[in-house]
């Protein structure tokens, strides 16, 4: 018989030889705790002042958001030759009621000297021109400014210039400058508002799920140092090598990173946590919870980023560009929790998750908890409810039905309504809409005469300006009848390219600001039908390999798609009758698809790997019947331990890892996407658009689709999820025993899924560690805990072991 060995005379725990376990060791080791956390101090000090600099790269311009190969931005390297390269006029509009007086045009005059001398524009002022109803005039400011000068102030400074004398003279602004004045203040905030509001979300989230006062500090420091390296890697990357980095990719970024950290944060607490009710030493336990987390938590990391670099087959600047930004912040956030996180956990010890310590030797919670009881109930009839969750969610997709995705005007794309969009609407309502915004033709000098006849047979042009030769090459600007964000506008720039495109010889191209918003939206569709493919087939071979099955993985994508749809339609719904958006912009679906999918696939792969981890357990034989009298019932266990019948191995694995998982996994997809819902306190509509949309996709995510849908698909296919990889065979029948002739009642089994078979050995339930005789494990338990999983004895399996031994 196996003697107990004192605890006193037990030898120090060994570290294991198989290198995942040596690596997994290395940051909470006694020493190397200290070299990780030596490590982030310096790279956090070398990487702070770069991280300072990150909103000096930021573009917000056109070419920010559109290829080189596109029409309008050839036309805008093309008119530099003609004007600066940062060429913004401003329109200002001056109005009484009842009409402008002799007075009025004599200060509009006196303006219009004034802001001539101004540096920023250097004598380039048309104006004023009086309306043709006499009730406005206009002065057309044209300035030099980029999106990194101070073009709010130049605003301001003419705001202030035009308003200054008669109260009873109205002053508007509009056109280009106006427009980038507001972004530039909206995008500015991104760096403090969304900040802020994310990081309050987390700690709030953090407070509720934790449950200490002290423990959430960790993830968000965790979180908050990756962040700031990665804000540095990206400004070093993009100063170098021309990487696109513009406010919205600025905005994802954060919500990103402190999202996504703290969702593999809190896995990582929750097997830690775990681990210390089995072993005695913190950094041993910190040791096996990254050895069985972390594969997990890499395996869904690697699919975001994998995700995320597919964004780099796109044509628009702003979508390719994303891709790297947001890779490398998941990179760094992953990189930052499995290893500085660990280090301050083992560093701090137990009393950081004060007041519910987990103290060695108490036993784990129990498995009668909320999703042990979802679980229990959808065994029952599990393909009822997939088949009724199924049908849910496509109901919810048919929210799609009559709303629009396409680009959006001015006034639809902020919240609310700025100045600039105020400005715009005066202006139409006195001078041609298109006035300020004109549409540019550019093309080959000998054939100025045609080209200026094809644009001026265009219907929808109100005005031409006289043409401007230079470098053998003919400028000419046409004003639009209609406003240049409008449907009729874009209309009238397709006719007009159509036209100009016809004249031979003149290689003419058109540009101006309804041109690249046409643009705009035709590489965002592009984009968007090329990319969907190409990630749902990225994630399907990532699963494919994790899970070494073909069913399963085509299941998971199809039920993320599903959960895309409904996320979809039901936010559009919202959209149109709640926030009063009349369309969505043309972006919108490839950025949710992209976060929903490599995001939401996240949580199927920290589900499906436990369920995987607990079939083949369960196959072995090492499943404990306290899990499945938790799980099934205790008269159900009673008959599956005399033999009458059994649960399949992966219907075992389905119900353990649900129970096991999914709280941990539900306070995943909270935190998720309470970090996405703070892009909604930004005034963009494109903004609020993705990250309501995402938010609400990843809580369908977490609890419809991953916690019923899933589950309820894997209790009802049983071993075939697993085809063909091994799982997917029968489970052998222990020898000596018979097997019955047919298998007791449907009723009260799981769908009918108990599988004919011997008797069950009875194990024992996991109870108080210290009675398997040990206070301490010994170095070779330690050991196991810490091997790889196949071919060695699972955790189940050891408890057996030790509990022999000890009698």
């Amino acid at each position: 018989m196996a003697q107990t060995q004192n605890a006193n005379d037990s030898p120090q725990p060994s570290r294991p030889t198989d290198w995942p376990g040596r690596i997994a060791g290395w940051p909470c080791g006694r020493r190397g705790k200290y070299l990780v956390l030596a490590f982030w101090i310096v790279a956090v000090a070398v990487a702070g002042p770069l991280a300072g600099k990150f909103s000096s790269i930021q573009k917000n311009d056109a070419s920010s958001y559109l290829p080189a190969s596109a029409e309008s931005t050839k036309v805008l390297a093309l008119q530099s030759r003609f004007l600066t390269r940062n060429f913004n006029p401003a329109v200002v509009i001056y109005t009484r009621r009842g009409g402008l007086r002799a007075a009025d045009l004599a200060k509009a005059a006196a303006d219009a000297r004034a802001f001539a001398s101004l540096p920023q524009v250097s004598g380039r002022v048309a104006g004023p021109v009086l309306s043709p109803a006499g009730k406005a005039a206009e002065v057309i400011v044209g300035a030099n400014l980029s999106y990194n000068s101070d073009i709010p102030g130049f605003i301001d400074h003419l705001r202030a210039r035009a308003s200054n004398g008669d109260p009873g003279l109205a002053v508007y602004l509009a056109g280009p400058a106006a427009t980038a004045a507001d972004q530039v203040t909206i995008f500015k905030g991104i760096d403090s508002t969304l900040l802020y509001a994310t990081v309050g979300v987390v700690v709030v989230l953090l407070l509720i799920t934790y449950r200490s006062p002290l423990l959430w500090l960790l993830p968000i420091t965790t979180a908050g140092v990756s962040l700031v390296i990665a804000e540095a890697v990206i400004y070093l990357l993009a100063s170098r090598t021309g990487l696109i980095v513009n406010g919205q990719t600025a905005g994802i970024l954060v919500v990103l990173v402190l999202g996504a950290s703290t969702d593999y944060a809190l896995l990582l607490v929750a097997r830690y946590r775990e681990e210390l009710r089995h072993l005695p030493d913190r950094h041993d336990a910190m040791a096996v919870a990254l050895r069985r987390a972390g594969p997990a938590i890499i395996a869904s990391s690697g699919t975001v980023i994998a995700g995320m670099l597919c964004l780099l087959l796109a044509d628009s600047a702003n979508i390719s560009g994303l891709g790297p930004v947001a890779a490398i912040g998941i990179a760094l956030g992953l990189i930052a929790m499995v290893t500085l996180l660990p280090a301050l956990l083992v560093l701090t010890g137990r009393w950081m998750f004060w007041p519910q310590k987990p103290r060695y030797g108490t036993p784990q919670p129990g498995t009668g908890g909320f999703w042990a009881r979802t679980g229990r109930a959808m065994s029952r009839r599990p393909r009822i409810v997939w088949i009724a969750t199924t049908l849910a969610l496509v109901a919810a997709a048919l929210g799609l039905i009559g709303f629009r995705f396409g680009p959006l005007t001015l006034a639809q794309s902020f919240v609310g309504t700025p100045s600039s969009v105020t400005g715009e609407r005066v202006l139409a309502r006195y001078f041609p809409a298109g006035s300020g915004e004109p549409a540019v033709i550019i093309g080959n000098a000998p054939a100025a005469a045609r080209l200026r006849a094809a644009v001026a047979s265009t219907a929808g042009i109100s005005s031409l300006s006289p043409p401007r030769i230079s470098a053998g090459l003919v400028y000419q600007q046409a004003t639009l009848s209609s406003p240049p964000d409008s449907p009729a506008a874009r209309a009238t720039v397709r006719a007009l390219r159509a036209h100009v495109h016809a004249v031979p010889g003149a290689d003419a191209k058109v540009g101006g600001t309804t041109a690249i918003n046409l643009d705009v939206a035709h590489y965002a569709a592009r984009d968007r039908n090329l990319i969907i493919p190409v990630v749902l087939a990225v994630v399907f071979v990532i699963l494919g390999l994790l899970l070494r099955a073909l069913v399963a993985p085509l299941l998971l994508v199809a039920t993320v798609v599903l959960s895309f749809a409904a996320a979809l339609g039901l936010s559009s719904l919202v959209f149109e009758h709640l926030f009063g958006f009349t369309a969505a912009d043309t972006s919108v679906p490839l950025f949710v698809f992209v976060f929903l999918v490599a995001l939401g696939i996240d949580y199927n792969i920290f589900l499906m790997t436990r369920v995987r981890e607990e079939t083949r357990l369960a196959m072995a034989g090492q499943t404990a019947p306290g899990w499945l009298a938790g799980l099934t019932g205790q008269r159900r266990l009673e008959a599956t331990e005399q033999g009458a019948h059994r649960l399949e191995a992966t219907e075992q694995g389905a119900l353990i890892g649900l129970a096991a998982t999914g709280g941990v996994i539900t306070s995943a997809g909270l935190v998720l996407a309470g970090t996405f819902a703070t892009l909604a306190t930004l005034p963009l509509v494109v903004l609020t658009e993705i990250g309501f949309t995402v938010a609400l996709g990843v809580l369908l995510d977490t609890l419809v689709v991953r916690s019923i849908l899933v589950t309820s698909l894997t209790l009802d296919l049983g071993r075939w999820m697993w085809w063909p990889g091994k799982l997917a065979r029968r489970t052998p029948r222990a020898p000596g025993h018979p097997v019955p002739a047919r298998k007791v009642g449907r009723r009260g089994t799981a769908a009918g899924l108990w599988r004919r078979a011997s008797g069950h050995t009875a194990l024992p339930d996991r109870g108080h560690p210290r009675s398997r005789g040990s206070g301490q494990p010994s170095a070779s338990a330690l050991a196991a805990r810490l091997a790889p999983a196949r071919g060695r004895p699972g955790r189940l399996g050891r408890e057996r072991a030790d509990h022999t031994a000890s009698r």
